[in-house]
């Protein structure tokens, strides 16, 4: 799995000009399945991203998770993490797991993320625009 993880003041997805899921202050989470993941996977990165200190606390310095300030947050899926860009100009998408592999292992990281935070997500596979706040930035 890889993930993109951005610290943000606020973020949504947009799905045929209707916002379907938006959060506040929290974390947006670009999430790419490969072939090779596991559930083992996904429990791993999901405790991983919940214990993250990049939130400032009072000395303005990264001690602080989104756990810790109560944070929300955003998944969207993004096969694109796994391009590769090594033969000619369009990237190839082969270590990408295909959908009926992705998807339970994407549900399952929304359904462990939602057992501790509050957490939204886009729709796996669908034309989605994400629209953020960056704060920081922190990616």
């Amino acid at each position: 799995m890889k993930v993109v993880i951005q610290r943000v003041k606020s973020a949504s997805v947009t799905i045929d000009n209707k916002v379907e899921s938006n959060i506040s202050n929290g974390l947006l989470l670009l999430l790419g399945v490969e072939n090779d993941d596991t559930n083992e996977d996904v429990v791993w990165l999901v405790n991983k991203i919940l214990q993250m200190r990049i939130f400032e606390d009072d000395a303005e310095k990264m001690n602080l998770s989104v756990l810790d300030v109560k944070g929300e947050i955003l998944v969207v899926s993004q096969f694109t993490l796994h391009a590769s860009t090594k033969k000619g100009n369009r990237p190839s998408f082969i270590q990408a797991a295909k959908p009926e592999r992705a998807i339970p292992l994407y549900t399952h990281f929304l359904e462990l993320c939602r057992k501790s935070i509050i957490t939204k997500a886009g729709i796996f596979g669908a034309n989605m625009q994400v629209a953020l706040i960056n704060d920081g930035p922190v990616t």
